[in-house]
């Protein structure tokens, strides 16, 4: 497939994006696990949990990474379309974001909640980047995961409304904190361990390929717009006291679903009219994933709180709420504290990440280039019996797999074996969605074209693979 450069004046070249990553990738030389791996996998599976995921869905050991690539500790090459569970937008070992830990962690690793250099740049830097209307004209409040960001979020809100009651969508997924399991809509996770925190009401969220109410976008009245404004109108809805509504512009764990511009707009309006906080999960699309800093920008909509994390430093933990400027002046001291939250090595990290996205054309580079790859997944869908939706923006696109495309039964266990074939073949991918049937392409946006093209051959061939190899339709009924 060949796909088109950007235009943009300030866009990183081909070449200067070749040399950010390791060359001859994919290559996978010796079957994973490796003997080296295999050494490093059981000396940690003897002493950590096995209730830790990702590692059995990749059986290696990584040793480095560059890019959009990654290397395990036997020497075989992988290419990235994970971004470490959507954290390193700009990239592994973005070489001015290292040279910024280290430099940091040579003066300054940890100290009191006292300003630093660092930590001062990069306040400046994050609220001059922001939405338009939150930008320069809003505070932070530092956080060290999504999960807190989020549950800062519900806190402020609460604090601030004198009213307890959050509005979250089905499909959501806010983090593992107590509190931001309750907001979230994530039944294996929260099974067995309730009760959680209270005053949390769900909705539809704007899923289109899967409507609850059998729509079609296009030729719908937006009902599931109309339901949240049905729950604030209607006394007997049980939306008591509400607060705010919590919503990620794009659902991420959910199946990365994009909800017509019209929902999040409308969701605006809502809040509006009803007085309460609209709070944006920017956690995993933000930072140019999309193809625009802020996934919200899209539509337009401009939240009056907003949780975000993940790529923010580049993988040193970092997370921050940006709340309105009214807001941070009702709030008392000591509000949302924390001893690791503004760390001198993450901000000093967080400068030269926000550089690197403004100033390299990745973001720009992202949007172009995602429209040509769903062009070339979705053509991949018309000749496949096994892909039921493709959706996405940017670097941030969603891959649904169903055992059947009239009826859309999920087809998680097609997922998975697509997953262990790209795997097989030097990809990573990683799966999501509601009933874990989709796997997500979100790679640093430092990946090159020459890795793109080969990865999108790659993913076609595990995919063909896989179904040539399913059961006939009428064994259907035993694949699950």
């Amino acid at each position: 497939m060949e796909i088109a450069t950007t235009s943009q004046r300030n866009a990183l070249t081909e070449e200067e994006l070749t040399a950010l990553n390791y060359t001859g990738a994919p290559n996978v030389r010796v079957t994973p696990p490796g003997p080296k791996a295999a050494v490093i996998r059981e000396a940690q599976q003897k002493y950590e949990t096995h209730t830790v995921k990702y590692m059995k869905y990749f059986p290696t050991a990584w040793e480095s990474g560059m890019g959009a690539t990654l290397k395990d500790v036997d020497g075989n090459l992988f290419i990235d379309w994970t971004s470490g569970a959507g954290v390193m937008n700009v990239g592994y070992a973005n070489p001015k974001v290292t040279e910024a830990i280290v430099s940091q962690a040579r003066k300054l690793v940890h100290g009191l909640d006292v300003p630093t250099e660092g930590r001062a740049k990069f306040l400046a830097s994050l609220v001059s980047i922001l939405p338009e209307g939150l930008r320069n004209d809003s505070k932070i409040i530092f956080s060290i995961t999504g999960s807190d960001a989020n549950e800062a979020a519900a806190k402020v809100s609460r604090y601030i409304k004198n009213k307890q009651t959050i509005l979250t969508f089905e499909g959501a997924y806010h983090g593992m904190h107590t509190a931001a399991l309750a907001m979230s809509s994530v039944a294996p996770l929260q099974r067995g361990i309730s009760p959680f925190m209270g005053g949390v009401v769900r909705a539809p969220y704007a899923y289109c390929y899967r409507c609850p109410w059998g729509k079609t976008y296009g030729d719908c009245a937006y009902e599931c717009l109309r339901y949240v404004e049905h729950l604030f109108e209607d006394p007997y809805s049980g939306l008591f006291e509400p607060a705010a509504i919590q919503a990620e512009p794009v659902q991420g764990e959910g199946g990365y679903i994009v909800p017509p511009d019209e929902f999040l707009q409308g969701l605006r309006r809502v809040a509006d009219k009803y007085g309460v906080d609209l709070i944006f999960d920017e956690v995993q699309a933000g930072f140019g994933r999309t193809g625009k800093m802020w996934s919200s920008e899209w539509s337009g909509v401009v939240p009056d709180m907003m949780a975000i994390s993940k790529s923010i430093a580049a993988g040193i933990p970092l997370a921050a709420l940006v709340l309105r400027k009214d807001y941070d002046d009702k709030l008392p001291d000591a509000f949302h504290l924390g001893t690791y939250r503004g760390n001198a090595v993450a901000t000093a990290a967080g400068v030269e990440v926000l550089d690197f996205l403004e100033n390299s054309g990745v973001i720009e580079r992202a949007r172009v280039l995602g429209e040509e790859i769903k062009k070339f997944l979705t053509d991949l869908m018309k000749e496949s019996s096994t892909i039921g939706d493709i959706r996405g923006r940017g670097f941030m696109i969603g891959i649904e797999f169903v055992r059947n495309k009239q009826s859309k039964e999920p087809g998680p266990e097609i997922a998975s074996k697509v997953q262990a074939e790209c795997f097989k073949r030097g990809l990573v991918v990683l799966k999501m969605g509601h009933y874990g049937n989709c796997i997500r392409f979100v790679p640093p946006l430092t990946i090159t074209k020459e890795l793109i093209d080969k990865s999108l051959a790659i993913f076609a061939e595990s995919v063909r693979e896989t179904e040539a190899n399913l059961p006939p339709p009428e064994s259907e009924h035993a694949m699950g």
